[in-house]
């Protein structure tokens, strides 16, 4: 009697801890419901975005490499001792400026013998024409022969044609001694220094005295796939021939880091290769960049983005709003009672973190682009904000890292 009377304490208590718990849940009732605390009634938070109309941009992405427009190696056209080196090391110079100086003396002492050789021959021929123009007038007195007049006119001529060659000898003599002097046959950024002051150094050195390259502007060669040629050279045409030298008109090409992250420079596309590569089944292209601020550096390698069409008045949404299935790609579309509806989407072309929807989205309409892991078509849908997107400045006054005073001293 004793055992039944606890068993039915002992079950009137369970119950009434049933009831209680049923209570508590009643209370609180985001607890507790469904499989790892999950309630599928709740709506589903998630981010959307607007689509909108905007423009679009084709790129053609390509790698290449960084090619100085000219690259000269500066070298002596004369022999002789080096006596000064006027540059340093990375210098940028311009065409014509004074690199180095070879000992002009051996050059000097050879424009004097020039030049007094030529005095010397100015002379005779100026006393082989006074004598020539007696004869003339002795012979019009019959006084000499005319054989005596004929050779002194063939010594007039004789003395002229050394004169002609002294001067030539005399202009070699000023072209070697300008040579002493070396100067920067182009613009550019000058690089090592292969000849220190004081050694002799002959027009036949392999190495030179330094190596100049052109920075400014500079140009880059990059490969495409034979697939996009038709592309450019139909852009090309459009945009026609223009003269020699100027390419402002041409397809604009970027060039970017090895990441991606960082643009280098904008230029302009210069030609296209005369044929294609069957071993890669690639193109050459060549662009040209100013380069004022000497980011692009040779034989650098470079990420091409090259700008061939812009399409115009596009529906574009983020690209982080699509998703593929069995069915093919498809965005969740935010309807007017905060639910979500599955809309197949047929893609344009895309450019950054943006694509261009060609059918199935018009603009205006919301699709999600965050939180899109749990939801299914016709799910009730919490519009939410991503991190920090509402965030509102502190008041004037206010620090930012002040809370709010808790009562008692707590």
């Amino acid at each position: 009697m004793l055992v039944a009377g606890a068993g039915t304490w002992a079950y009137f208590e369970f119950m009434r801890g049933s009831d209680a718990a049923v209570a508590t849940q009643a209370k609180s009732p985001g607890k507790g419901k469904g499989r790892g605390g999950f309630d599928p009634n709740r709506a589903q938070p998630v981010v959307a975005e607007a689509a909108r109309r905007g423009d679009i941009n084709i790129f053609l992405n390509g790698l290449g490499s960084v090619v100085p427009l000219r690259t000269v190696t500066v070298r002596s056209r004369v022999d002789g001792e080096l006596m000064r080196v006027n540059f340093t090391e990375g210098q940028m110079v311009r065409a014509g400026d004074l690199l180095a100086e070879i000992d002009p003396r051996p050059y000097q002492v050879q424009l004097s013998q020039a030049e007094g050789q030529m005095t010397r021959d100015q002379a005779l021929l100026a006393n082989a024409r006074i004598d020539l123009e007696r004869y003339r007038t002795l012979f019009e007195q019959d006084s000499i022969a005319k054989q005596q007049v004929d050779t002194q006119a063939a010594l007039v001529r004789q003395y002229e044609g050394a004169v002609v060659s002294d001067k030539a000898q005399v202009d070699n003599a000023k072209l070697q001694l300008t040579y002493s002097r070396i100067t920067a046959p182009v613009s550019g950024r000058l690089g090592l220094r292969q000849v220190d002051p004081g050694n002799i150094v002959r027009a036949g050195d392999a190495n030179g005295l330094v190596v100049i390259t052109q920075l400014q502007p500079v140009a880059v060669v990059f490969n495409l796939p034979q697939d996009n040629l038709p592309v450019v050279m139909k852009r090309l045409r459009e945009v026609g021939e223009k003269p020699p030298g100027k390419h402002g008109d041409s397809l604009p090409v970027e060039a970017w880091d090895r990441e991606n992250k960082n643009r280098l420079g904008a230029g302009t596309l210069i030609t296209v290769d005369n044929q294609i590569d069957s071993a890669t089944g690639t193109v050459k292209l060549k662009a040209q960049f100013g380069n004022e601020d000497s980011a692009l550096f040779p034989n650098q390698f470079v990420n091409i983005r090259m700008l061939v069409d812009t399409r115009r008045d596009m529906v574009t949404i983020p690209s982080a709003a699509l998703q593929r299935g069995s069915q093919g790609i498809f965005v969740y579309v935010v309807k007017d009672d905060s639910t979500v509806g599955v809309r197949p989407a047929r893609l344009g072309p895309a450019e950054a973190e943006r694509v261009a929807v060609e059918s199935g989205v018009a603009a205006g309409e919301r699709v999600v682009t965050d939180g899109l892991d749990r939801l299914r078509d016709g799910m009730k849908i919490e519009l939410a904000s991503r991190p920090g997107a509402d965030a509102q400045p502190p008041a004037a006054g206010d620090s930012p890292k002040k809370g709010r005073r808790k009562k008692g001293g707590e």
